[in-house]
């Protein structure tokens, strides 16, 4: 008979995912000062691609063929495209604006999937994103009022092509019955070779002048932040709800700012920390909001929390 495992338990490792999550900006941040952005992104998807291989290959998931593999490709490419945005991102602002720029993912989302479904979000919706976009300004302000860096553009650019993504991937593998392991694999493949495409020469040549510390980041971000985290998070949304995964899995951009303020130094300021509250709590406000709307639009079905949270 199999073991019912404590909630408790579910809860700890889907905050340790959003933890781990919140913290990839800063060891992203670390990794391409040393390595360049392409090498950085090549070394860290080559780990990952390696590991969920390997676990594939234990667990004999069977690989997608046909239509299916060509959809994983095809999302692999817009997750390359986030991942690389993202990282150029946070290449060139602070770690703490890109975990909670990041997370205006969550906003964009719903706007397009109502586009895509022609089922329209109540004004409600609107105001949160608006308080988003306040906060966002306040964030990037410094303490006066300025326009975003180029790193801050490139986050929010991640965020908007990581929308467009989760609202592909929700609707490309609706009702297909690929198995997911292997379908991420697929993704996390297309991911490496892109980047090491863009990398070149770059790529020997950075993981041969990395440091410990160097190492240390490409495995953190390729092992626990790709593999573990979605491990854990594919095994946990089985035991709780896909509801309940999403709001714990949410806290990502708070423990951005905590490891980029307590680890990494970094100065947020009283307006960066309104704006970072009023960013966290518009995209909290969304998801219920855009929740409560399509139940009373007469959907019973959950919302996927795999894709509103997808491997950083």
């Amino acid at each position: 008979m199999t073991r019912r495992v404590p909630e408790l338990v579910v809860y700890v490792l889907l905050i340790a995912v959003a933890a781990v999550w919140g913290a990839s900006f800063l060891a992203a941040k670390d990794l391409v000062a040393e390595t360049g952005v392409a090498a950085g992104v090549g070394l860290r998807f080559l780990v990952a691609a390696a590991a969920l291989g390997i676990l594939c290959l234990t667990r004999r998931e069977r690989m997608p063929r046909g239509r299916g593999l060509a959809i994983a490709a095809l999302l692999g490419c817009s997750q390359a495209a986030v991942i690389g945005l993202e990282t150029a991102g946070v290449h060139l602002t602070s770690a703490t604006n890109a975990g909670l720029l990041i997370s205006l993912a969550l906003v964009f989302t719903p706007v397009l999937e109502s586009v895509a479904s022609r089922s329209w979000l109540p004004r409600s919706y609107f105001v949160a994103a608006v308080a988003a976009v306040v906060g966002v300004a306040l964030l990037v302000s410094g303490g006066g009022l300025r326009a975003p860096n180029l790193g801050d553009v490139l986050v929010i650019a991640a965020a908007v092509v990581r929308a467009v993504h989760v609202t592909a991937s929700g609707h490309l593998t609706r009702g297909r019955q690929d198995s997911t392991l292997a379908v991420v694999f697929v993704q996390l493949l297309v991911c490496a070779l892109a980047s090491s495409a863009v990398a070149g020469a770059d790529l020997p040549r950075a993981a041969a002048g990395l440091s410990a510390s160097g190492w240390v980041d490409v495995l953190f971000l390729g092992l626990m932040c790709s593999v573990f985290a979605f491990v854990v998070q594919l095994w946990a949304v089985r035991r709780t709800s896909a509801t309940r995964a999403s709001i714990l899995m949410g806290t990502e951009p708070v423990w951005a700012l905590a490891v980029g303020v307590a680890v990494g130094g970094e100065a947020v300021g009283v307006p960066g920390l309104v704006g970072a509250a009023l960013i966290v709590a518009a995209s909290y406000a969304g998801q219920a909001i855009e929740r409560r709307h399509r139940r009373s639009a007469g959907s019973a079905a959950d919302e996927p929390v795999l894709a509103i949270a997808p491997p950083p």
